[in-house]
This record gives C-alpha cells, sequence and structure tokens, in this order.
C-alpha cells in the first residue's frame, strides 16, 4: 500500500518480552515530520483458522475459554503458525487436534491483520469442506479447554447479530466463507 511518503527512520529497537506465542519490542521511531516517539509492537508468527463444514452444510466451531477475557467465547478452529510451516499445515493439523475432523477439500478464503494497532499477527483464512470425523476423539493441548459446537451459518449469523461473545476472527473469516455456504 505505497502512499508516496518515505517510512519512518528507525532509531532503535529493544526486545522487552520473549515468550512462547510471540514477542513484544518497542522500536523508537522518527517520522517523516520529523517527531520521534516509541511504538509498542506484538511480534507474532500468525495463525491459520478454518471455517469447517460438515457435509450437511453445519458450521464446526469450538467453545473455548481464553484468560485474556476471563471467559468463554465462540470461535472456528485455529492455532498458531509453527517456524518453517505453511499455514495450511497448520490448519490441516488443527482441525484434527482441536474438534477431531479430517477435511478433504481445502479453499483459502483470504488473509488479513488481527490488531494492526499494536500487532503484526496475521491470520490465514481456510474454507474446510467434505469433512470426516476420525474415530479418536481429538487431541487438545493441555492449555485448550473447548468443546465442539455445530451450528447452521443462519444460527451463527443470528448470534453475531445478538451480541454472543464470538472472536473477531471468526467473525471475519465467516463473512469470508458466507457466498460457498449453502
Amino acid at each position: 500500500m505505497a502512499t508516496g511518503r518515505e517510512p519512518p527512520q528507525l532509531l532503535k529497537q529493544r526486545l522487552v518480552y520473549q515468550g512462547r506465542k510471540f514477542n513484544f519490542e518497542v522500536s523508537n521511531l522518527r517520522l517523516p515530520n520529523k517527531s520521534e516517539g516509541d511504538w509498542e509492537c506484538i511480534r507474532h508468527p500468525g495463525g491459520a483458522l478454518a471455517v469447517p463444514v460438515t457435509p450437511d452444510g453445519k458450521l464446526v466451531l469450538v467453545r473455548q475459554y481464553r484468560f485474556a477475557v476471563q471467559g468463554r467465547l465462540l470461535e472456528f478452529p485455529a492455532g498458531t503458525v509453527e517456524p518453517h510451516e505453511d499455514p495450511e499445515e497448520t490448519i490441516k493439523r488443527e482441525i484434527e487436534e482441536e474438534i477431531g475432523y479430517s477435511a478433504n477439500k481445502w479453499q483459502k478464503l483470504g488473509e488479513f491483520a488481527i490488531a494492526p494497532g499494536y500487532s503484526d499477527e496475521f491470520i490465514y483464512a481456510f474454507l474446510a469442506q467434505d469433512l470426516e470425523k476420525l474415530k479418536a476423539p481429538p487431541k487438545q493441548d493441555a492449555d485448550e479447554d473447548m468443546e465442539n459446537v455445530l451450528m447452521t451459518p443462519k444460527e451463527l449469523e443470528e448470534a453475531i447479530l445478538d451480541g454472543e461473545a464470538i472472536d473477531a476472527k471468526s467473525i471475519s473469516s465467516f463473512f469470508l466463507a458466507r457466498p460457498f455456504l449453502k
């Protein structure tokens, strides 16, 4: 997205926190107008998300406890892209682990920034169709507390409009997938 303006000049950068899933850094910048300041940023490798659709047209979501909001949110299955991993590999692994399904048909829906005001995380959204339920139960990570929820696209749209606790990446991905849903 070129605007013809010169980019800010990086004067100094420091890593404040290095975590398991993301890093937090502070960059001192000089803007084109010569003002200087500090900008904080969460550096994240990105996430992959699936909008899984059963053969009868139901969407498979999870209701998951999220510590940051101290409550349960309705979400599509998603996971962090591991180093040297393609986002499509990530989400194929994640839907097996989180919801206990595999998909025979995949379509990339798009990618988008989650919170560009403070993070460089992008979500890579996919439509997962022709689902098959795995024989073994899902192998959720030890820090995951979730349950599967099946909804029709109409039920999910009503839940969104009624203000049910649904995360933004799932709402965005649902609207990217809508043209492909019954």
